[in-house]
């Protein structure tokens, strides 16, 4: 009779997280979702391709010697018409925004006709644009920045919430129904940790990954090299800051979910993990202009895969700081999965009531 032996652990590990991966994998939910989730992702990247490369123009109507000024500033979309009167008559049935018409005892030599208010966009584009010296320039488009900083937070609440759900939920599933109890004949307790870990913690890498792979593509097939230039170096950083911050949230979903036995409870317990996930995507998007709120989030292990790629994009960070943040998050990440470990490890078979946190991390 052959005895069976415990597979050493990085084998049992690899096991375990091929089991997570296909449990996933099979699932039509996340197939759907994530699916959505990559046409949204193209989808707004070329919509702003094409916004930006086809900007509305005000129209206007012009008359005689006015048609070349208004055409002179390439800015303005010009209809030509014989008279004045049929210049008014267009801007009356706001089929034109103004009109431009000759007039002589003008200095200028025309005037602009607006309907009730003075056309401020038209008149900007037909007067001379004096010198203009920045004596401390932004380096980025501020409205862009606020659309980074919201995608950044964005992707990275949606990931770490879905899969540390699906990694609580889980763990309660085995922890109610028993079957975990079978899992621990054939492993030990930490491998199935480190497995459930490192299965979705490759799901949500391979997410991240590959949103950006389609934000390149389409960013690239709508013309904005420029701007994939400017953003690629920080969602570089981002995938390789979510790589690891997603463990050490991994680690505590795994945790807070032991704790309790009932699906009922889930939600409590692991409320204080959300909470956390919540915080950087609320900051950044509060505080995406406040250098000294930005700059403290960026060595925040919890808010650092949000923090630092928004500083790299901004030009704010120094060339090291995002590898002494770096260094910060796989110090405290480190930390907290051999704290989460031994939560998971004392509570896994605890059935009944919630545990108490201090209860996991005594009891052996």
């Amino acid at each position: 009779m052959t005895r069976y032996q415990t597979p050493s652990f990085l084998p049992a590990t690899r096991l375990v997280a091929e089991r997570e991966i296909r449990m996933k994998l099979r699932s039509r939910s996340f197939l759907i979702s994530t699916g959505i989730l990559m046409l949204l992702v193209l989808g707004s990247v070329i919509v702003a391709g094409f916004t930006g490369a086809n900007p509305s123009l005000t129209k206007v109507a012009a008359v005689g010697t006015a048609v070349a000024v208004a055409e002179e500033s390439g800015v303005l979309d010009v209809t030509e018409v014989g008279t004045a009167d049929e210049a008014k008559a267009l801007v009356e049935d706001e089929t034109a925004d103004a009109a431009i018409v000759p007039d002589s005892a003008s200095e200028t030599g025309f005037t602009v006709i607006g309907l009730d208010a003075a056309p401020g966009d038209v008149i900007s584009a037909l007067s001379i644009t004096p010198a203009v010296e920045l004596l401390d320039p932004a380096s980025t488009d501020a409205f862009l920045a606020y659309i980074v900083s919201i995608g950044f937070g964005l992707v990275f609440f949606m990931a770490a919430i879905t899969f540390g759900q699906t990694i609580a939920q889980s763990v309660v599933e085995e922890k109610q129904t028993r079957v975990v109890e079978i899992l621990m004949t054939a492993v030990p307790v930490r491998v199935l940790l480190a497995g459930k870990i490192a299965g979705n913690s490759l799901l949500a890498f391979g997410q991240i990954l590959a949103i950006a792979i389609v934000a390149g593509v389409g960013m690239l097939a709508t013309g904005q090299d420029l701007l994939l230039a400017d953003i690629g170096p920080s969602i570089i950083w981002f995938v390789v800051f979510f790589a690891f911050g997603f463990i050490m949230l991994a680690a505590l979903f795994s945790a807070t979910a032991s704790l309790v036995s009932r699906q009922e409870d889930l939600a409590s317990a692991i409320s204080p993990v959300t909470t956390l996930v919540m915080a950087p995507y609320i900051l950044i998007i509060l505080f995406n202009t406040n250098d000294l709120i930005v700059g403290i989030m960026s060595y925040v292990p919890f808010s650092a895969p949000v923090g630092m790629p928004m500083r790299v994009f901004l030009g704010t960070a120094e060339w090291w700081e995002p590898w002494l943040s770096l260094g910060v998050l796989l110090a405290f990440t480190a930390a907290i999965v051999a704290v989460g470990a031994r939560v998971y490890e004392n509570g896994l078979l605890r059935m009944g009531a919630k545990v108490k946190l201090l209860d996991a991390l005594k009891r052996s």
